[in-house]
């Protein structure tokens, strides 16, 4: 008996055509929870993600989190005969998920009029910089751009001070998250209510917009452009990072009402937690350059680690910040699972991010791990259809490795 949970999207077959990050993030989501995922790569050099960042033996480390539970082939797309195979894989699979400049699939006769016409039931996921319409549409587009067309980049980093960026592509990951959920829905409206495949269309910076909350509602009712607030949370108090004696730093959010209350009577300033004019939040807004710095001078005379026992104690929402070293070594991420060791093809053993979302009835599990260049190119081409001859012969002409 099979006491294994059977996983959600177990039979579904996704062709991957991206590279990077943004399609082949929302290609991994869909993998940790059961999809069969063909990677295509480009002969010789594969996804240049296998090179980004730390190598070990040639290979990003990253790739060993980014690319799990896929199989890769080596197809040459510019040539007829490629884009010839990939039709006909793409006609095979559930949902093509692509990443490159809008038109490129169009010139290489695999875009979505093309697929929707010989198989009504496919799924596109179309990921790009500026979306597949639009006076940008052909403009290239990456993460860092993106995040800065829609606003994120102006407000992060400290006020009169050269913006700043997230030291990860938040653009691409929230891209990719946005895209694994229009195929979901896209999904359900096929297999659900019997509707047709459909294609989904998402831009880098859209996906970044989205998360902005009231920064355009602020601009069109009040003229109001929000500035760049540092560690704070601006019109939202107390929310902020706090210096402590020993010369770390400390994250209080301490903005509920109840729990601005229990902070002040923590660092020993009852007159403002009973004070009836910082009440609720607008009225502490107001005074934060004051209330911040009752919390400030209360964090430097203590260490860290006392800062934090006296706050959870208080149930006072806090945080210290965590280096890689932390995470590693957290005993939360360990409880909960979040932190998985997977081995590469040469032995190497890495820790990557657990599965996310975690589902009480089908959790996604990591099958196997990421394919070394190549590796599944003999085994897909003839689950094709092609011979084996037809297979060396193709390899010979520099269409497949």
């Amino acid at each position: 008996m099979d006491l294994k949970p059977r996983q959600i999207l177990s039979g579904i077959k996704v062709l991957e055509l991206g590279q990077l990050i943004a399609g082949p993030f929302a290609s991994k989501t869909l993998a940790d929870f059961g999809a069969e995922i063909i990677k295509v790569e480009s002969p010789g050099e594969g996804d240049p993600l296998r090179k980004w960042r730390m190598l070990h033996n040639g290979t990003s480390v990253w790739w060993q989190a980014h690319s799990r539970n896929k199989q890769s082939i080596c197809l040459d797309l510019r040539v007829k005969e490629g884009q010839e195979i990939a039709r006909r894989l793409a006609l095979e699979a559930d949902i093509v998920i692509e990443n490159f400049r809008p038109g490129t699939l169009e010139k290489w006769g695999l875009g979505w009029e093309e697929l929707h016409q010989a198989n009504s039931k496919l799924i596109m996921l179309r990921i790009s910089g500026y979306g597949q319409d639009g006076p940008k549409r052909d403009e290239p587009g990456f993460a860092a751009i993106g995040e800065a067309m829609a606003g994120l980049r102006y407000i992060t980093g400290h006020p009169n001070e050269i913006p700043v960026r997230a030291g990860v592509s938040l653009g691409d990951t929230i891209a990719g998250l946005h895209g694994a959920l229009g195929v979901l829905l896209a999904l359900y409206e096929r297999d659900a209510r019997g509707g047709e495949g459909q294609m989904i269309d998402v831009a880098l910076y859209e996906s970044i917009f989205n998360l902005t909350e009231s920064l355009l509602p602020e601009y069109s009712v009040f003229g109001a452009i929000r500035q760049p607030a540092g560690g704070a949370l601006p019109g939202i108090a107390p929310s902020n990072a706090y210096r402590c004696g020993d010369g770390q730093y400390v994250l209080i959010a301490g903005n509920g009402d109840s729990i601005f209350k229990r902070l002040m009577a923590l660092i020993g300033r009852t007159d403002l937690g009973e004070d009836p004019s910082l009440a609720q939040n607008d009225g502490r807004a107001k005074r934060v350059v004051e209330i911040d710095a009752a919390i400030n001078a209360w964090t430097v005379t203590l260490g860290l680690d006392e800062v934090l026992k006296g706050l959870i104690k208080a149930q006072v929402p806090s945080g210290k910040i965590y280096t890689a070293k932390d995470i590693a070594e957290d005993p939360h991420y360990q409880a909960r699972g979040v932190i998985e060791s997977v081995e590469s093809a040469d032995g190497l053993k890495v820790q990557v991010p657990g599965i996310i979302p975690k589902l009480s009835q089908n959790p996604g599990v990591i099958r196997h791990r990421a394919p070394t260049l190549g590796e599944h190119t003999d085994e897909i081409m003839r689950s094709a259809g092609l011979t084996q001859e037809q297979i060396a012969i193709l390899k010979k002409s520099g269409v497949l490795a």
